[in-house]
């Protein structure tokens, strides 16, 4: 027989928001089961993997470091520059695009399972919160009794503990800009010594302690628009955490009668709410999907639990889809939107290959002296003056030659090797020479910068001199 949805009645708590409006701060409980630890086993991993990037070396330098300062950025052994930073597009699009595909897939499993957000809050600060005020039950008897000794001295140790972890992790986030070895120099000296260091290191404190002492799943509710789109990236065939309606209503406490008002409810949901209670969005999952949902499966383990102790099937709550929660259909793997994702995926795949092939390891740009004349005539000679911009992008040093490759022009390279430290970049200045009778239309000064290891980088630019001869730019 077919049973009706749950409706959510009008004096129900909504997430983390009472009825009035007002603040209901969630106090998720204590669960235990495989999902749960897989959550936390990716939770450790990932936060190792935080913590050991800047120690590891590839190439003389952390595995990870963005030098804003000097405009160098390492990632993995790859050095890039400022000149590189069109790939940051590719970068984030391809996140987006892996995002999307992952969540049409399994629904919100980077939210619940590794989104920095619900890593730090989840993996250490309510691991804290309950090693210090205690399981539920203990801090929510706690907060509506009275000021005693006790409530202050444990409720003073965790917001101290709290205001630690946020500085101890912007301290370390700080040295993936400016290095570990930099960063405990920088500590050892007074902070106007780095004044815009102290700044950031500060700033990020107080936003990292006010979020996870108080604002928390707040985050993911107001400020983060991925749940909200998520509706638009998923569909009936999407894995998502999801209530059985059809087993579960309706639902009652257990009974022992057999007839009248004391007989068993047809459905398994006992209503303990032990699924509200895990939840650290404070939903209740038996209402429908749900923004506030971040994938955590807790409630998946708390149902499970459940349901041993009372001798029904596992399986009440769940990860399913819409159509096997609420018809049992089977699911569809492959299907249009998914092959849609995942052609746009390719796509962009095929495009960062490409991109990273065209990364050069120096560049090369033929420029004119800023603020100087464009020619100079002298004794009947049309002279232009230029500079070959070179920038090495590699950690090594690297030398560079500067050839005149035009056959008309005379070249004067008064520099013709240079030699240029990792990451250092030099104006070469050079001059281009020709009687004015020679003069014609078309004529470009074209220099060669070549290095060892890499093509041969041919630059030109148009000769300019009087009576309108110049060079088109190519």
């Amino acid at each position: 027989m077919q049973r009706s949805l749950p409706v959510l009645q009008d004096d129900e708590i909504r997430s983390s928001i009472n009825k009035d409006g007002s603040r209901n701060y969630v106090h998720p409980a204590d669960v235990s089961g495989h999902f749960t630890t897989s959550r936390y086993a990716a939770f450790a991993v990932l936060i190792v993997i935080y913590l050991a990037l800047p120690f590891i070396e590839i190439g003389g330098r952390p595995a990870v470091f963005l030098d804003v300062v000097h405009r160098r950025f390492y990632l993995f052994g790859a050095a890039f520059n400022a000149q590189d930073f069109w790939l940051v597009f590719f970068l984030l699009t391809g996140l987006a695009f892996v995002l999307i595909v992952l969540t049409t897939m399994f629904g919100r499993v980077w939210c619940g399972y590794a989104c920095p957000q619900t890593v730090f809050l989840e993996g250490v600060y309510r691991r804290v919160e309950r090693f210090i005020e205690g399981p539920r039950a203990q801090r929510l008897k706690r907060n509506a009794g009275p000021w005693t000794r006790d409530k202050v001295f444990r409720k003073t140790a965790k917001h101290l503990s709290f205001a630690l972890l946020a500085i101890f992790m912007s301290h370390f986030f700080l040295s993936y800009f400016v290095s570990l070895p930099s960063l405990v120099e920088m500590i050892g000296k007074s902070p106007s010594v780095h004044p815009e260091a102290f700044a950031w290191m500060f700033v990020m404190s107080v936003v990292l302690y006010g979020n996870f002492a108080w604002f928390r799943e707040q985050l993911c509710m107001i400020i983060c628009p991925y749940g909200r789109l998520q509706s638009t990236m998923t569909d009936r065939d999407t894995l998502v955490v999801g209530y059985d309606a059809l087993r579960g209503e309706p639902r009652g406490k257990k009974r022992r009668g057999k007839k009248g008002k004391d007989a068993a409810p047809k459905g398994d949901c006992i209503d303990c709410h032990r699924c509200v209670h895990v939840c650290p969005t404070g939903i209740d999952i038996r209402n429908g999907l749900q923004l506030e949902c971040i994938g955590c499966f807790a409630c998946i383990d708390a149902c499970d639990t459940v349901m041993d102790k009372i001798g029904k099937p596992r399986g009440l709550v769940r990860y399913d889809s819409l159509n096997g929660l609420e018809g049992g259909e089977r699911k569809k793997l492959l299907r249009p939107r998914l092959g849609l994702y995942l052609g746009v995926l390719t796509a962009w795949a095929v495009g960062m290959t490409f991109a990273l092939q065209s990364h050069e390891l120096f560049e090369a740009n033929l420029l004119r002296p800023p603020g100087g004349v464009p020619f100079v005539v002298d004794d009947g000679v049309v002279q232009n003056t230029v500079q070959v911009h070179v920038v090495n992008k590699t950690d090594a040093p690297r030398t560079f030659l500067l050839v005149g490759a035009s056959d008309d022009l005379e070249l004067v390279v008064p520099m013709p090797e240079v030699t240029l430290p990792g990451g250092q970049s030099r104006h070469v200045p050079l001059l281009a020479r020709l009687p004015r009778e020679s003069l014609r239309p078309g004529q470009e000064i074209r220099v060669e910068v070549r290095t060892e290891g890499e093509p041969t980088k041919v630059l030109a630019a148009p000769f300019l001199g009087p009576g309108g001869g110049r060079a088109s730019q190519r």
